[in-house]
Protein backbone atom coordinates (compact mmCIF):
# COMPACT_ATOMS: atom_id res chain seq x y z
CA UNK A 1 0.00 0.00 0.00
CA UNK A 2 1.47 3.21 -1.27
CA UNK A 3 1.65 6.77 0.60
CA UNK A 4 -0.94 7.99 -2.15
CA UNK A 5 -3.79 5.38 -1.15
CA UNK A 6 -2.98 4.80 2.15
CA UNK A 7 -5.89 7.66 3.15
CA UNK A 8 -8.39 6.01 1.23
CA UNK A 9 -8.38 2.93 2.31
CA UNK A 10 -8.65 3.86 6.00
CA UNK A 11 -11.69 5.90 4.85
CA UNK A 12 -13.49 2.74 3.46
CA UNK A 13 -12.15 0.62 6.48
CA UNK A 14 -13.37 3.05 9.06
CA UNK A 15 -16.98 2.89 6.80
CA UNK A 16 -16.91 -0.37 7.03
CA UNK A 17 -17.05 -0.68 10.53
CA UNK A 18 -19.64 1.92 11.38
CA UNK A 19 -22.01 0.53 9.06
CA UNK A 20 -21.05 -3.27 10.09
CA UNK A 21 -21.70 -1.65 13.82
CA UNK A 22 -24.85 0.19 12.10
CA UNK A 23 -26.22 -3.05 11.03
CA UNK A 24 -26.07 -5.44 13.63
CA UNK A 25 -27.83 -2.55 16.25
CA UNK A 26 -30.64 -2.53 14.32
CA UNK A 27 -30.94 -5.92 12.99
CA UNK A 28 -30.33 -6.79 16.35
CA UNK A 29 -32.62 -10.17 17.70
CA UNK A 30 -32.96 -11.28 14.28
CA UNK A 31 -35.30 -8.05 13.29
CA UNK A 32 -35.28 -7.58 9.46
CA UNK A 33 -35.72 -4.23 7.63
CA UNK A 34 -37.19 -3.64 4.65
CA UNK A 35 -37.43 -0.49 2.41
CA UNK A 36 -40.97 0.33 0.67
CA UNK A 37 -43.00 1.93 -1.28
CA UNK A 38 -46.91 2.21 -1.39
CA UNK A 39 -49.46 4.23 -3.11
CA UNK A 40 -51.38 6.84 -1.05
CA UNK A 41 -53.86 9.51 -1.01
CA UNK A 42 -54.40 11.10 -4.43
CA UNK A 43 -51.65 8.72 -6.28
CA UNK A 44 -48.51 9.99 -3.99
CA UNK A 45 -45.81 6.84 -4.04
CA UNK A 46 -44.58 7.46 -0.23
CA UNK A 47 -41.60 5.46 1.32
CA UNK A 48 -41.28 3.91 4.47
CA UNK A 49 -38.68 1.63 6.11
CA UNK A 50 -41.01 -1.31 7.28
CA UNK A 51 -39.07 -3.00 10.78
CA UNK A 52 -40.23 -6.93 11.38
CA UNK A 53 -39.51 -8.61 14.40
CA UNK A 54 -38.18 -12.89 14.17
CA UNK A 55 -41.23 -15.18 14.28
CA UNK A 56 -44.10 -12.60 13.29
CA UNK A 57 -45.90 -14.25 10.20
CA UNK A 58 -49.71 -13.87 9.66
CA UNK A 59 -50.28 -16.32 11.98
CA UNK A 60 -48.22 -15.07 14.61
CA UNK A 61 -49.68 -11.26 14.41
CA UNK A 62 -47.87 -8.86 15.83
CA UNK A 63 -48.90 -4.69 17.14
CA UNK A 64 -47.82 -2.60 14.91
CA UNK A 65 -46.60 1.09 15.42
CA UNK A 66 -46.76 3.63 12.75
CA UNK A 67 -43.61 6.29 13.58
CA UNK A 68 -42.99 9.57 11.94
CA UNK A 69 -40.22 11.91 11.88
CA UNK A 70 -40.84 15.82 11.62
CA UNK A 71 -40.48 18.73 9.40
CA UNK A 72 -36.80 18.30 6.80
CA UNK A 73 -36.08 15.03 8.08
CA UNK A 74 -36.61 11.56 7.08
CA UNK A 75 -37.38 8.01 8.26
CA UNK A 76 -33.93 7.20 9.65
CA UNK A 77 -34.70 9.82 11.97
CA UNK A 78 -36.74 7.85 14.23
CA UNK A 79 -34.49 4.89 14.13
CA UNK A 80 -33.65 5.44 17.41
CA UNK A 81 -37.65 4.33 17.90
CA UNK A 82 -37.87 1.95 15.73
CA UNK A 83 -35.12 0.01 16.78
CA UNK A 84 -36.79 -0.20 20.62
CA UNK A 85 -39.74 -0.42 19.34
CA UNK A 86 -39.13 -3.81 17.26
CA UNK A 87 -37.29 -5.35 20.04
CA UNK A 88 -39.95 -5.44 22.11
CA UNK A 89 -42.00 -7.04 19.09
CA UNK A 90 -43.78 -4.05 17.48
CA UNK A 91 -44.07 -4.32 14.06
CA UNK A 92 -43.16 -0.65 12.99
CA UNK A 93 -43.38 1.75 9.60
CA UNK A 94 -40.89 4.74 9.56
CA UNK A 95 -42.32 6.45 6.85
CA UNK A 96 -41.29 9.19 5.34
CA UNK A 97 -43.46 12.37 4.93
CA UNK A 98 -45.32 13.76 1.97
CA UNK A 99 -42.35 15.34 0.42
CA UNK A 100 -39.56 14.15 2.94
CA UNK A 101 -36.69 11.63 1.94
CA UNK A 102 -38.24 9.38 -0.85
CA UNK A 103 -41.98 10.35 -0.27
CA UNK A 104 -43.49 12.53 -3.43
CA UNK A 105 -43.68 15.90 -3.17
CA UNK A 106 -45.51 18.27 -1.82
CA UNK A 107 -44.72 18.43 1.92
CA UNK A 108 -47.95 19.19 3.73
CA UNK A 109 -50.35 17.34 1.51
CA UNK A 110 -52.38 14.35 2.26
CA UNK A 111 -52.10 14.48 5.93
CA UNK A 112 -48.32 14.78 5.91
CA UNK A 113 -49.19 10.96 4.31
CA UNK A 114 -50.10 10.40 7.45
CA UNK A 115 -53.98 8.61 6.51
CA UNK A 116 -52.11 6.17 3.69
CA UNK A 117 -49.27 5.35 6.27
CA UNK A 118 -51.83 3.84 9.04
CA UNK A 119 -53.55 2.06 6.34
CA UNK A 120 -50.60 0.60 4.46
CA UNK A 121 -49.95 -0.55 8.26
CA UNK A 122 -52.84 -1.87 8.97
CA UNK A 123 -53.24 -3.63 5.37
CA UNK A 124 -50.39 -5.96 6.30
CA UNK A 125 -51.28 -9.34 7.34
CA UNK A 126 -48.42 -9.89 9.70
CA UNK A 127 -50.12 -6.61 12.02
CA UNK A 128 -52.11 -6.90 15.01
CA UNK A 129 -54.78 -4.40 13.59
CA UNK A 130 -56.40 -4.03 17.03
CA UNK A 131 -53.41 -3.54 18.50
CA UNK A 132 -52.37 -0.51 16.73
CA UNK A 133 -50.29 2.53 18.29
CA UNK A 134 -48.98 5.75 16.75
CA UNK A 135 -45.91 8.10 17.50
CA UNK A 136 -44.41 11.38 15.68
CA UNK A 137 -42.44 13.89 16.37
CA UNK A 138 -43.10 17.64 15.80
CA UNK A 139 -44.61 17.60 12.49
CA UNK A 140 -44.93 13.92 12.38
CA UNK A 141 -46.95 14.38 15.17
CA UNK A 142 -49.70 16.12 13.34
CA UNK A 143 -49.11 13.20 10.60
CA UNK A 144 -50.17 10.74 13.27
CA UNK A 145 -52.67 12.72 14.52
CA UNK A 146 -53.94 13.44 10.44
CA UNK A 147 -54.26 9.79 10.62
CA UNK A 148 -56.02 9.62 14.02
CA UNK A 149 -58.57 12.08 12.78
CA UNK A 150 -59.24 9.68 9.44
CA UNK A 151 -59.56 6.69 11.16
CA UNK A 152 -60.69 7.04 14.41
CA UNK A 153 -61.17 3.50 15.13
CA UNK A 154 -57.73 2.32 13.65
CA UNK A 155 -55.43 2.70 16.32
CA UNK A 156 -55.61 2.47 20.33
CA UNK A 157 -52.84 5.03 21.73
CA UNK A 158 -51.06 7.32 20.47
CA UNK A 159 -47.23 9.42 21.49
CA UNK A 160 -46.14 12.84 20.70
CA UNK A 161 -42.75 14.10 20.75
CA UNK A 162 -42.07 17.00 20.97
CA UNK A 163 -45.53 17.98 19.13
CA UNK A 164 -49.30 19.06 20.05
CA UNK A 165 -52.74 18.69 18.84
CA UNK A 166 -54.76 21.77 17.72
CA UNK A 167 -53.80 24.35 15.02
CA UNK A 168 -51.59 25.26 13.32
CA UNK A 169 -51.89 21.94 11.73
CA UNK A 170 -53.70 19.08 13.74
CA UNK A 171 -57.43 18.94 14.83
CA UNK A 172 -57.77 20.48 18.32
CA UNK A 173 -57.66 17.84 21.22
CA UNK A 174 -60.12 17.10 23.82
CA UNK A 175 -60.68 14.28 26.62
CA UNK A 176 -62.35 12.07 24.11
CA UNK A 177 -59.46 12.41 21.01
CA UNK A 178 -57.09 11.51 20.61
CA UNK A 179 -57.19 7.83 22.19
CA UNK A 180 -54.86 7.06 24.70
CA UNK A 181 -52.21 9.94 24.36
CA UNK A 182 -48.63 10.37 25.67
CA UNK A 183 -47.53 13.98 25.42
CA UNK A 184 -43.51 13.86 25.89
CA UNK A 185 -42.66 17.35 25.94
CA UNK A 186 -39.05 18.15 26.29
CA UNK A 187 -38.49 20.89 29.36
CA UNK A 188 -35.89 22.84 26.97
CA UNK A 189 -37.81 22.64 23.53
CA UNK A 190 -37.97 25.25 21.02
CA UNK A 191 -41.41 24.93 19.89
CA UNK A 192 -43.06 25.21 23.31
CA UNK A 193 -44.68 28.72 22.07
CA UNK A 194 -46.12 27.13 18.34
CA UNK A 195 -47.36 23.61 20.23
CA UNK A 196 -48.64 24.87 23.62
CA UNK A 197 -48.86 28.53 23.92
CA UNK A 198 -46.01 28.58 26.53
CA UNK A 199 -42.78 30.80 25.86
CA UNK A 200 -41.21 28.41 28.15
CA UNK A 201 -41.34 24.87 28.07
CA UNK A 202 -40.72 24.13 31.44
CA UNK A 203 -44.26 25.91 31.99
CA UNK A 204 -45.56 23.61 29.56
CA UNK A 205 -48.16 22.04 32.85
CA UNK A 206 -49.38 25.30 32.92
CA UNK A 207 -50.89 25.36 29.08
CA UNK A 208 -54.50 26.19 28.70
CA UNK A 209 -54.22 24.48 25.89
CA UNK A 210 -53.03 21.32 27.59
CA UNK A 211 -54.74 21.39 30.26
CA UNK A 212 -58.28 21.16 28.05
CA UNK A 213 -56.84 18.18 26.23
CA UNK A 214 -56.10 16.69 29.77
CA UNK A 215 -59.28 17.60 31.15
CA UNK A 216 -58.11 19.46 33.92
CA UNK A 217 -58.12 23.49 35.42
CA UNK A 218 -54.81 23.58 36.96
CA UNK A 219 -51.50 22.51 35.79
CA UNK A 220 -51.00 19.00 34.54
CA UNK A 221 -48.69 16.54 36.58
CA UNK A 222 -45.75 15.26 34.50
CA UNK A 223 -46.32 11.58 34.87
CA UNK A 224 -49.73 11.32 36.62
CA UNK A 225 -52.11 9.29 34.20
CA UNK A 226 -55.45 11.06 33.73
CA UNK A 227 -58.36 9.53 32.36
CA UNK A 228 -58.82 5.45 31.64
CA UNK A 229 -56.55 3.39 29.30
CA UNK A 230 -59.86 1.26 28.90
CA UNK A 231 -62.01 3.71 27.49
CA UNK A 232 -59.92 5.34 25.75
CA UNK A 233 -59.48 8.64 27.39
CA UNK A 234 -56.19 8.17 29.03
CA UNK A 235 -53.90 11.18 29.12
CA UNK A 236 -50.34 11.47 30.36
CA UNK A 237 -47.42 14.34 30.00
CA UNK A 238 -43.63 13.40 30.37
CA UNK A 239 -41.10 16.08 30.43
CA UNK A 240 -37.72 14.99 29.66
CA UNK A 241 -34.56 16.99 30.27
CA UNK A 242 -33.49 17.51 26.71
CA UNK A 243 -34.53 19.93 23.48
CA UNK A 244 -36.69 19.57 20.78
CA UNK A 245 -34.01 17.68 18.32
CA UNK A 246 -32.47 16.13 21.11
CA UNK A 247 -35.71 14.03 21.55
CA UNK A 248 -34.01 11.83 18.94
CA UNK A 249 -31.53 10.84 21.05
CA UNK A 250 -32.23 11.05 24.44
CA UNK A 251 -33.02 7.51 26.24
CA UNK A 252 -35.36 9.40 28.73
CA UNK A 253 -37.51 10.62 25.80
CA UNK A 254 -37.57 7.54 23.60
CA UNK A 255 -38.08 5.10 27.47
CA UNK A 256 -41.74 7.35 28.32
CA UNK A 257 -42.75 6.10 24.27
CA UNK A 258 -41.72 2.21 25.32
CA UNK A 259 -43.64 2.67 28.33
CA UNK A 260 -46.64 4.49 27.12
CA UNK A 261 -47.48 1.69 24.27
CA UNK A 262 -46.24 -0.92 26.73
CA UNK A 263 -49.37 0.11 29.01
CA UNK A 264 -51.78 0.63 26.19
CA UNK A 265 -50.75 -2.10 23.96
CA UNK A 266 -51.43 -5.64 24.06
CA UNK A 267 -48.70 -8.14 22.96
CA UNK A 268 -45.47 -6.69 23.34
CA UNK A 269 -42.52 -7.99 24.96
CA UNK A 270 -41.96 -6.78 28.94
CA UNK A 271 -38.55 -5.32 27.95
CA UNK A 272 -37.62 -2.75 30.52
CA UNK A 273 -37.40 1.03 28.98
CA UNK A 274 -34.20 1.32 30.59
CA UNK A 275 -32.86 -1.40 28.18
CA UNK A 276 -32.40 0.64 25.27
CA UNK A 277 -29.42 -0.33 22.71
CA UNK A 278 -30.21 2.68 19.75
CA UNK A 279 -27.07 4.66 20.78
CA UNK A 280 -24.71 2.30 19.18
CA UNK A 281 -26.55 2.53 15.72
CA UNK A 282 -25.89 6.08 16.17
CA UNK A 283 -22.10 5.76 16.94
CA UNK A 284 -22.08 3.46 13.92
CA UNK A 285 -23.80 5.91 11.14
CA UNK A 286 -21.67 8.36 13.22
CA UNK A 287 -17.99 6.47 12.86
CA UNK A 288 -19.38 5.98 8.97
CA UNK A 289 -20.00 9.89 8.71
CA UNK A 290 -16.74 10.66 10.21
CA UNK A 291 -15.09 7.79 7.22
CA UNK A 292 -16.85 9.30 4.75
CA UNK A 293 -14.53 12.35 5.17
CA UNK A 294 -11.51 10.62 5.33
CA UNK A 295 -12.64 8.93 1.68
CA UNK A 296 -12.97 11.91 0.40
CA UNK A 297 -9.80 12.99 1.86
CA UNK A 298 -7.97 9.85 0.59
CA UNK A 299 -9.74 9.64 -2.97
CA UNK A 300 -8.37 12.87 -3.66
CA UNK A 301 -5.32 12.25 -2.57
CA UNK A 302 -4.84 8.80 -4.65
CA UNK A 303 -6.51 10.81 -7.66
CA UNK A 304 -3.83 13.69 -7.63
CA UNK A 305 -1.33 10.75 -7.32
CA UNK A 306 -2.15 9.76 -11.10
CA UNK A 307 -1.01 10.65 -14.09
CA UNK A 308 -4.37 12.34 -15.12
CA UNK A 309 -4.25 15.10 -12.56
CA UNK A 310 -0.45 15.24 -12.24
CA UNK A 311 -0.46 19.20 -12.99
CA UNK A 312 -3.17 20.17 -10.34
CA UNK A 313 -0.10 18.75 -7.90
CA UNK A 314 1.39 22.34 -6.23
CA UNK A 315 2.14 23.21 -2.86
CA UNK A 316 1.57 26.55 -1.74
CA UNK A 317 5.18 28.59 -0.55
CA UNK A 318 3.94 31.64 1.14
CA UNK A 319 0.82 33.24 2.26
CA UNK A 320 -1.60 36.11 2.37
CA UNK A 321 0.42 37.01 5.40
CA UNK A 322 3.90 37.20 7.32
CA UNK A 323 2.34 36.76 10.75
CA UNK A 324 -0.95 37.31 12.65
CA UNK A 325 -1.28 40.56 13.09
CA UNK A 326 -4.11 42.83 13.41
CA UNK A 327 -5.10 42.94 10.12
CA UNK A 328 -5.28 39.11 10.29
CA UNK A 329 -7.62 38.98 12.94
CA UNK A 330 -9.75 41.30 11.77
CA UNK A 331 -10.42 39.48 8.28
CA UNK A 332 -10.51 36.45 10.88
CA UNK A 333 -13.08 37.76 12.94
CA UNK A 334 -15.27 39.01 10.01
CA UNK A 335 -15.10 36.07 7.78
CA UNK A 336 -16.91 33.48 11.18
CA UNK A 337 -19.27 36.26 12.30
CA UNK A 338 -20.57 37.92 9.07
CA UNK A 339 -22.54 34.81 7.80
CA UNK A 340 -23.84 34.43 11.84
CA UNK A 341 -24.76 38.43 12.11
CA UNK A 342 -26.63 37.84 8.09
CA UNK A 343 -28.19 34.29 9.05
CA UNK A 344 -31.74 35.23 10.24
CA UNK A 345 -31.79 37.95 7.46
CA UNK A 346 -30.85 36.89 4.41
CA UNK A 347 -32.84 33.68 5.16
CA UNK A 348 -35.93 35.73 5.76
CA UNK A 349 -35.04 37.44 2.95
CA UNK A 350 -34.47 33.74 0.62
CA UNK A 351 -37.86 32.87 2.25
CA UNK A 352 -39.71 36.22 1.02
CA UNK A 353 -37.64 36.47 -2.82
CA UNK A 354 -37.78 32.72 -3.25
CA UNK A 355 -41.27 30.46 -2.68
CA UNK A 356 -41.41 27.19 -3.59
CA UNK A 357 -41.22 26.94 -7.47
CA UNK A 358 -40.46 23.64 -10.27
CA UNK A 359 -37.48 25.36 -10.72
CA UNK A 360 -36.45 25.94 -6.95
CA UNK A 361 -38.73 23.59 -5.06
CA UNK A 362 -36.95 22.99 -1.77
CA UNK A 363 -37.89 26.70 -0.02
CA UNK A 364 -35.34 26.08 3.03
CA UNK A 365 -32.88 25.22 0.53
CA UNK A 366 -33.30 27.87 -1.30
CA UNK A 367 -33.41 30.05 1.98
CA UNK A 368 -29.69 28.75 2.45
CA UNK A 369 -28.99 29.19 -1.29
CA UNK A 370 -29.50 33.14 -1.20
CA UNK A 371 -27.84 33.60 2.32
CA UNK A 372 -24.81 31.78 0.79
CA UNK A 373 -24.52 33.74 -2.38
CA UNK A 374 -24.85 37.03 -0.60
CA UNK A 375 -22.16 36.05 2.13
CA UNK A 376 -19.90 35.24 -0.94
CA UNK A 377 -20.52 38.08 -2.10
CA UNK A 378 -19.30 39.77 0.99
CA UNK A 379 -16.44 37.92 1.43
CA UNK A 380 -15.00 38.55 -2.43
CA UNK A 381 -15.93 42.38 -1.47
CA UNK A 382 -14.25 42.37 1.74
CA UNK A 383 -11.02 40.32 -0.12
CA UNK A 384 -10.68 44.35 -2.52
CA UNK A 385 -10.61 46.34 0.83
CA UNK A 386 -8.59 43.83 3.55
CA UNK A 387 -6.11 42.85 0.74
CA UNK A 388 -3.20 40.76 1.67
CA UNK A 389 -0.10 39.53 -0.04
CA UNK A 390 -1.28 38.75 -3.39
CA UNK A 391 -1.41 35.02 -4.22
CA UNK A 392 -1.95 33.11 -7.59
CA UNK A 393 -4.48 30.03 -5.84
CA UNK A 394 -7.06 29.92 -8.37
CA UNK A 395 -5.31 26.84 -10.64
CA UNK A 396 -6.63 24.56 -13.38
CA UNK A 397 -10.52 24.83 -13.79
CA UNK A 398 -11.46 21.79 -15.82
CA UNK A 399 -9.25 20.00 -13.84
CA UNK A 400 -10.30 20.74 -10.36
CA UNK A 401 -14.09 20.18 -11.94
CA UNK A 402 -12.82 16.86 -12.92
CA UNK A 403 -11.33 16.01 -9.84
CA UNK A 404 -14.55 16.80 -7.96
CA UNK A 405 -16.57 14.81 -9.67
CA UNK A 406 -13.95 11.33 -9.55
CA UNK A 407 -13.54 12.45 -5.66
CA UNK A 408 -17.22 12.91 -4.68
CA UNK A 409 -18.60 10.16 -7.05
CA UNK A 410 -16.17 7.43 -5.55
CA UNK A 411 -17.76 8.77 -1.96
CA UNK A 412 -21.48 8.65 -3.51
CA UNK A 413 -21.07 4.95 -4.73
CA UNK A 414 -19.65 4.15 -0.66
CA UNK A 415 -23.00 5.92 0.37
CA UNK A 416 -25.52 4.14 -2.47
CA UNK A 417 -23.38 0.80 -1.09
CA UNK A 418 -24.47 1.26 2.37
CA UNK A 419 -27.61 2.17 1.71
CA UNK A 420 -28.81 -0.82 -0.44
CA UNK A 421 -26.62 -3.88 1.61
CA UNK A 422 -27.58 -2.42 4.71
CA UNK A 423 -30.39 -0.01 4.68
CA UNK A 424 -27.73 2.59 6.69
CA UNK A 425 -27.01 5.80 5.81
CA UNK A 426 -24.43 8.38 7.39
CA UNK A 427 -25.57 10.13 10.27
CA UNK A 428 -25.43 11.34 13.64
CA UNK A 429 -28.55 13.35 15.31
CA UNK A 430 -29.56 15.98 12.50
CA UNK A 431 -26.66 15.80 10.71
CA UNK A 432 -27.43 13.02 8.09
CA UNK A 433 -26.03 11.85 4.79
CA UNK A 434 -28.10 9.19 2.02
CA UNK A 435 -28.61 9.26 -1.34
CA UNK A 436 -30.67 11.13 -3.25
CA UNK A 437 -33.68 9.96 -5.15
CA UNK A 438 -33.79 10.32 -9.04
CA UNK A 439 -35.92 13.78 -8.09
CA UNK A 440 -33.49 14.97 -5.98
CA UNK A 441 -30.42 14.53 -8.04
CA UNK A 442 -32.67 16.71 -10.50
CA UNK A 443 -33.49 19.21 -8.02
CA UNK A 444 -29.77 19.14 -6.84
CA UNK A 445 -28.18 20.10 -10.21
CA UNK A 446 -30.05 23.62 -10.04
CA UNK A 447 -29.15 24.36 -6.79
CA UNK A 448 -25.81 23.22 -7.60
CA UNK A 449 -25.34 26.83 -9.00
CA UNK A 450 -25.67 29.21 -6.51
CA UNK A 451 -23.22 26.91 -3.89
CA UNK A 452 -20.80 26.50 -6.07
CA UNK A 453 -20.86 30.55 -6.66
CA UNK A 454 -20.72 30.69 -2.80
CA UNK A 455 -17.83 27.85 -2.49
CA UNK A 456 -15.44 29.72 -5.00
CA UNK A 457 -16.21 33.11 -3.67
CA UNK A 458 -15.59 31.96 0.20
CA UNK A 459 -13.12 29.58 -0.53
CA UNK A 460 -11.22 31.95 -2.60
CA UNK A 461 -11.52 34.36 0.12
CA UNK A 462 -10.07 31.96 2.95
CA UNK A 463 -7.11 30.85 1.51
CA UNK A 464 -6.03 34.43 -0.32
CA UNK A 465 -7.33 36.04 2.74
CA UNK A 466 -6.19 33.79 5.64
CA UNK A 467 -3.10 32.23 4.94
CA UNK A 468 -0.33 32.39 6.92
CA UNK A 469 3.59 32.03 5.47
CA UNK A 470 5.10 29.31 7.53
CA UNK A 471 1.87 28.05 9.58
CA UNK A 472 2.36 24.00 10.67
CA UNK A 473 -0.35 21.87 8.90
CA UNK A 474 -2.41 21.81 12.36
CA UNK A 475 -2.56 25.79 12.99
CA UNK A 476 -3.54 25.90 8.98
CA UNK A 477 -6.52 23.36 9.66
CA UNK A 478 -7.41 24.84 13.01
CA UNK A 479 -7.08 28.32 11.74
CA UNK A 480 -9.77 27.50 8.77
CA UNK A 481 -11.93 25.83 11.26
CA UNK A 482 -12.12 28.97 13.03
CA UNK A 483 -13.03 30.68 10.38
CA UNK A 484 -15.59 29.03 9.21
CA UNK A 485 -17.02 27.53 11.97
CA UNK A 486 -16.48 29.77 15.28
CA UNK A 487 -19.87 32.04 14.61
CA UNK A 488 -21.76 29.22 14.65
CA UNK A 489 -20.50 27.42 17.46
CA UNK A 490 -20.17 31.00 19.44
CA UNK A 491 -24.30 31.64 18.03
CA UNK A 492 -25.08 28.05 19.31
CA UNK A 493 -23.75 28.62 22.40
CA UNK A 494 -25.89 32.49 23.10
CA UNK A 495 -29.26 30.47 21.91
CA UNK A 496 -28.48 27.30 24.28
CA UNK A 497 -26.89 29.04 26.94
CA UNK A 498 -29.85 30.93 27.32
CA UNK A 499 -32.39 28.22 26.59
CA UNK A 500 -30.60 26.11 29.51
CA UNK A 501 -30.84 28.88 32.12
CA UNK A 502 -33.41 31.31 30.91
CA UNK A 503 -35.77 28.88 29.60
CA UNK A 504 -36.25 30.18 26.05
CA UNK A 505 -33.65 31.06 23.33
CA UNK A 506 -32.09 34.20 23.30
CA UNK A 507 -33.44 34.62 19.90
CA UNK A 508 -36.65 33.20 19.75
CA UNK A 509 -38.37 34.15 17.10
CA UNK A 510 -37.12 31.46 14.43
CA UNK A 511 -36.58 28.25 16.14
CA UNK A 512 -36.33 26.50 13.42
CA UNK A 513 -33.65 27.81 11.71
CA UNK A 514 -31.83 27.78 14.67
CA UNK A 515 -32.16 24.15 14.84
CA UNK A 516 -31.12 24.14 11.37
CA UNK A 517 -28.20 26.28 12.30
CA UNK A 518 -27.06 22.68 14.26
CA UNK A 519 -25.91 21.28 11.21
CA UNK A 520 -23.67 24.26 9.89
CA UNK A 521 -21.23 23.79 12.90
CA UNK A 522 -20.36 20.22 12.08
CA UNK A 523 -20.80 21.08 8.12
CA UNK A 524 -18.15 23.90 8.43
CA UNK A 525 -15.91 22.24 10.12
CA UNK A 526 -15.98 19.26 7.31
CA UNK A 527 -15.66 22.32 4.59
CA UNK A 528 -12.99 23.40 6.17
CA UNK A 529 -11.01 20.38 6.33
CA UNK A 530 -11.65 18.98 3.04
CA UNK A 531 -10.77 22.54 2.04
CA UNK A 532 -7.55 22.80 3.26
CA UNK A 533 -6.32 19.33 2.53
CA UNK A 534 -6.77 20.10 -1.03
CA UNK A 535 -5.12 23.64 -1.37
CA UNK A 536 -2.36 22.00 0.78
CA UNK A 537 -1.85 19.75 -2.06
CA UNK A 538 -2.39 21.59 -5.01
CA UNK A 539 -2.17 25.36 -4.44
CA UNK A 540 -5.39 26.35 -5.53
CA UNK A 541 -8.85 27.02 -3.47
CA UNK A 542 -10.76 25.58 -6.69
CA UNK A 543 -10.62 21.60 -6.12
CA UNK A 544 -12.02 22.23 -2.80
CA UNK A 545 -14.67 24.53 -3.66
CA UNK A 546 -15.83 21.97 -6.13
CA UNK A 547 -16.10 19.09 -3.67
CA UNK A 548 -17.61 21.63 -1.20
CA UNK A 549 -20.05 22.57 -3.59
CA UNK A 550 -21.57 19.28 -4.79
CA UNK A 551 -21.03 17.22 -1.22
CA UNK A 552 -23.32 19.93 0.49
CA UNK A 553 -25.32 20.34 -2.28
CA UNK A 554 -26.29 16.28 -1.93
CA UNK A 555 -26.23 16.96 1.53
CA UNK A 556 -28.62 19.26 1.78
CA UNK A 557 -31.25 18.71 -1.19
CA UNK A 558 -31.19 14.87 0.25
CA UNK A 559 -31.97 16.20 3.81
CA UNK A 560 -34.74 19.03 2.98
CA UNK A 561 -38.60 18.64 2.48
CA UNK A 562 -40.15 19.21 -0.76
CA UNK A 563 -42.39 21.91 -1.05
CA UNK A 564 -43.24 21.87 -4.92
CA UNK A 565 -44.02 18.73 -6.90
CA UNK A 566 -41.48 17.95 -9.21
CA UNK A 567 -41.71 15.16 -11.82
Amino acid sequence: MNKSTRLFHLGWVIILVGVLLAHFIQTSGGISIRDIRFNGTNGQVLSGLLYVPPGVSADNKAPGILAVHGYINSRETQSGFAIEYARRGYVVLALDQSGHGYSDAPAFANGFGGPAGLSYLRSLDIVDVDNIGLEGHSMGGWTVLAAAATMPDAYKAVVLEGSSTGAPFAQEGSTEWPRNLAVVFSKYDEFSQLMWGVDRAQDVAQSTKLQAVFGTNEAVVPGQVYGDIAAGTARLLQTPNTTHPGDHISPEAIGYSIDWLAQTLEGAQAIPAGDQIWLWKEIGTLIALAGFVVLLAGTFEMLLGTQAFANLRKQPVTGAHAARNGKWWLVFALSAFVPVLTYFLFLGWGAQLLPGSALLPQTITSQIAFWAVLNGMIVFGLGFVLKGEKLDARGNVLGSVLIALATVGIGYLFVLAADFLFKVDFRFWVVALKPMSLVQAKIALVYLVPFTLFFVLALRGLHKGLSVTGDSRAKQYLSNIGALALGFLVFLAIQYGNLLFAGHLFMFSDPLMTVVAIQFLPLMAIIAFLSTFTYRRTGSYLPGAFINALFVTWYIVAGQATQFPVS
